[in-house]
């Protein structure tokens, strides 16, 4: 019995923190850029909407994301370690000889801001690699 308690009370508590991660993605603002003396994508990702600006002189578009992808983006999100965002590396250094553009990652979070040092475009750090992607999925649509 006692075992039968515990295992539900575990998933108890593990459903109500991945809801309640999800709840906090409401109030969570994640921004992609990609800029370079050729390129400037902006993608801004809040609320189950996506804001994307592709050029310097243009307007953002924005759309409803489905379900299905906020869902993976509330996922890849979760995984993060947002203390350990600004001390993130790209494995590549393309951008020091324009060889690509510079990518950045930042997330406000709980009225605070996680920022990453600049990589390359194409090439995120590991850690927030799934998440990147995704956020450029947007661009391809």
């Amino acid at each position: 019995m006692r075992t039968l308690s515990l295992l539900i009370l575990t998933i108890f508590i593990g459903t109500s923190c991945v809801s309640q991660k999800a709840n906090d993605m409401t109030t969570t603002q994640i921004e992609y850029s990609a800029v370079s003396r050729g390129i400037y994508k902006v993608i801004l990702v809040q609320n189950k909407t996506v804001s994307v600006t592709n050029g310097r002189n243009t307007l953002p578009i924005e759309s409803k994301i489905s379900d299905t992808k906020w869902k993976q983006i509330v996922a890849e999100f979760s995984k993060i370690n947002l203390e350990n965002v600004p001390n993130l590396k790209g494995p590549t250094e393309k951008r020091f000889h324009d060889g690509a553009a510079i990518g950045n990652l930042k997330i406000i979070h709980n009225q605070k801001t996680y920022e990453t040092l600049g990589f390359d475009n194409g090439y995120p750090p590991k850690e927030i690699e799934k998440l990147v992607n995704l956020l450029v999925d947007f661009t391809k649509e």
